[in-house]
């Protein structure tokens, strides 16, 4: 959602919104995302999008920058969703490197009527120089969704900014437990969610420029089980009145959540 940077925020949200609601999203994981002291953007968009539920939860990455005119507002992940969760969790993640609040994963348990859908929303560490909070955060994540206690008829879901390239280490740990829907759902290997093209792209980000890095990943609800994902894509990668709404772009699949 890229918070209220760049300066043009409140321009911005209107293409945000719209480009949302056109995905016309069952399930969907906000990262760099607000709340202030009237409500959260979460709250906005599952308005947006008539969506029942909307859950934020402030995280420590990115940090928030030291400007007055943003003093109270929060950095969070946020999860809105047609069904209503029965119970949410707030899970910290390995930072070693990097001092301050740590990145967080919010796990989410919905009521789904084919039974208990767990989702969990998280973004990883992106700095170079904090490769190792980064690889750890990849197992932990993985691990997490892994846990044989969220077992069940539906799949696991983990949907976020992952800084993670399909062709990295951090994808790798990933994907030893979790298995990257954009392929399965036939998505152009050529994708990338966060494109040079965007004039406000993190241009520092070297390795994960020009890549895809923002993931919607699964696991079967128990062992032996299948997944099926069809048409995924990418949503928000086009500019919208001269400008692209975020710097990075949305990752839209359709998953098969039957028991």
């Amino acid at each position: 959602m890229w918070w209220r940077f760049g300066g043009a925020w409140r321009e911005r949200e209107p293409a945000v919104l719209g480009v949302l609601a056109d995905a016309a999203p069952d399930v969907l994981g906000l990262v760099e995302t607000w709340r202030d002291a009237d409500g959260t953007q979460a709250d906005l968009v599952a308005e947006r999008l008539g969506l029942p539920s909307a859950v934020f939860v402030p995280t420590g990455l990115p940090p928030v920058p030291d400007d007055p005119e943003l003093a109270g507002v929060e950095m969070g992940i946020a999860l809105v969703s047609r069904w209503p969760p029965v119970e949410t969790r707030t899970i910290p993640l390995p930072a070693s490197q990097r001092t301050g609040p740590p990145a967080h994963v919010l796990h989410a348990t919905l009521d789904h009527p084919a039974g208990p859908l767990h989702v969990l929303v998280a973004t990883l560490e992106w700095e170079p120089r904090y490769d190792e909070d980064r690889m750890a955060q990849a197992w932990a994540l993985a691990d997490l969704a892994a846990d044989a206690a969220l077992d069940g008829d539906l799949p696991v879901l983990v949907i976020g900014d992952l800084n993670a390239r399909p062709d990295g280490p951090q994808m790798a740990a990933l994907t030893r437990q979790l298995a990257d829907l954009w392929p399965l759902g036939g998505g152009d290997p050529a994708a990338a969610t966060l494109s040079s093209v965007v004039p406000e792209a993190p241009l520092e980000c070297t390795e994960l420029i020009d890549h895809r890095i923002d993931h919607v990943l699964a696991r079967p609800g128990r062992p032996g089980g299948t997944l099926r994902a069809d048409g995924a894509r990418l949503a928000g990668d086009a500019p919208v009145d001269g400008r692209y709404p975020s710097d990075h772009f949305a990752v839209v699949v359709d998953v098969e959540l039957t028991s």
